[in-house]
């Protein structure tokens, strides 16, 4: 039997926060919420909790200039955008501390971002942190009576949707589409 020096992707996604689970649905952004973005979910966080870390292992593609948002691939192509409370590109990057750069390598214990919460509630924006794939389905292992999460729990799996496997559309592009266009 032959043995290939390759491993099969671990889609498995963990809590990048402690928290509130929420499923996606429930985040009080309608572009989110729609599923429009992609699926996924979201926590509210523990705001005593600065650090939010890489719910998956993959690679840091691209960090928004607002650094509101961060997005990583997984090694199957399954692309992940985390975005950071909402409509906080209105704050132009003040509470966010980048601890990544693109292209580096990360997995479940990799800090991305520190978070100035407080500086986000004196902003009045909600803190919500959004995890969702464009190129992939969203599969839960949560239930909202049994919500609470540290980093360490694991959420749920993305798996690539076989349609785009070969085709996947960039969360980056389509975020940058939606926050581009009105009234969308």
């Amino acid at each position: 039997m032959f043995k290939f020096p390759f491993k099969k992707a671990n889609n498995q996604i963990t809590a990048p926060v402690s928290g509130i689970y929420l499923p996606i649905e429930k985040v009080s952004d309608q572009v989110f919420a729609s599923k429009a973005v992609g699926d996924g979910f979201a926590i509210s966080p523990n705001l005593n909790e600065e650090v939010i870390y890489s719910p998956v292992t993959g690679k840091v593609t691209s960090i928004f200039p607002t650094k509101h948002a961060i997005t990583l691939k997984i090694n199957d192509g399954t692309e992940v955008l985390l975005h950071f409370g909402i409509d906080t590109v209105e704050l132009n990057g003040a509470p966010f501390e980048m601890l990544v750069s693109a292209n580096q390598k990360v997995n479940n214990s990799t800090p991305l971002v520190k978070v100035d919460w407080q500086q986000l509630v004196n902003a009045q924006k909600e803190t919500s942190v959004i995890v969702v794939s464009a190129n992939s389905t969203f599969s839960s292992n949560m239930d909202e009576k049994n919500n609470k999460v540290s980093k360490e729990t694991v959420i749920g799996k993305f798996t690539l949707a076989k349609w785009n496997r070969y085709n996947t559309i960039s969360a980056k592009i389509l975020v940058t589409i939606l926050y581009k266009t009105p009234n969308l």
